[in-house]
């Protein structure tokens, strides 16, 4: 007696479905605190731009996934306009444009708020460097067309730390 191949079956037609139902991007859950689309979504929500505003700004990067999460502290920090710290306030950013009409790059980000009001660019004492006067980048690591990884920041140590 033969069975059929059911599994095989149900698996396959899982297959079909769940790209399809996963493809569209959500862009901002505010709730969940992570943002989930393109770099072009990304500008488009954020700013209110149109998509050639948007894909004027980011260039070959538009079209990137960019997957974004960030803690609580990060919205009260934005709410407070960063004026009643501390903040254990924290941010990761990871572009990947590693796909066929992408640029190619892999890119990965780790922010966090260290106070004080610094040089954007400037190195940190840790291995790091300062952006938005306020914030540091811990870790700014990446592949340019599945060539090397570069580590442009990688402060050490590279964690979020324990809130105050």
């Amino acid at each position: 007696m033969r069975t059929k191949p059911i599994l095989p079956l149900f698996l396959l037609a899982t297959m079909l479905v769940v790209p399809i139902t996963c493809a569209k991007p959500a862009g901002y859950n505010y709730d969940a605190r992570v943002f989930v689309g393109t770099g072009e979504m990304w500008a488009m929500q954020k700013f209110g731009w149109t998509h050639e505003q948007a894909h004027d700004y980011l260039g070959l990067y538009a079209h990137d996934k960019l997957v974004m999460k960030w803690n609580a502290e990060w919205d009260r920090g934005n709410a407070e306009n960063w004026n009643n710290p501390p903040y254990n306030a924290y941010e990761t950013n990871e572009w990947n444009g590693a796909f066929p009409g992408g640029s190619g790059e892999i890119w990965h980000y780790k922010i966090k708020w260290v106070g004080g009001s610094h040089i954007d660019g400037e190195p940190s004492l840790d291995g790091g460097y300062y952006i938005w006067g306020q914030f540091e980048v811990l870790l700014d690591h990446g592949t340019v067309k599945g060539d090397a990884h570069d580590f442009l920041a990688h402060a050490l140590p590279n964690g979020f730390g324990i809130p105050p």
